[in-house]
């Protein structure tokens, strides 16, 4: 059966099994190389707050978040952009 892509989706290179990480989204066991991670900063505090605290010199914290989603949320998130027909791996014959 052909494969669609060289690396089936995955990071993994040479390593053999790697481990599972659940979708922060829907809860979805998938494959730690396939997974889509985003890391952003949270701050507990309201952004408005945040603002006015820090015009008067405060200091607020923001602490790194990783979210890990299977491919399916990442795209319908809009994490992930589908490719146009022109740009992806043509498939079969074209006659």
């Amino acid at each position: 059966m052909p494969k669609k892509r060289e690396s089936r989706g995955r990071r993994k290179g040479a390593k053999g099994k790697t481990g599972t990480v659940q979708c922060d989204n829907c809860g979805r066991v998938v494959p730690a190389d396939k997974a889509v991670c985003v890391t952003r900063m949270y701050s507990p505090v309201d952004p408005q707050l945040a603002r006015e605290l820090e015009k008067k010199g405060a200091i607020i914290m923001r602490y790194p978040v990783t979210k890990c989603y299977c491919i399916s949320c990442a795209i319908h998130l809009g994490i992930i952009k589908i490719r146009p027909e022109e740009q992806r791996k043509p498939r079969g014959l074209e006659l």
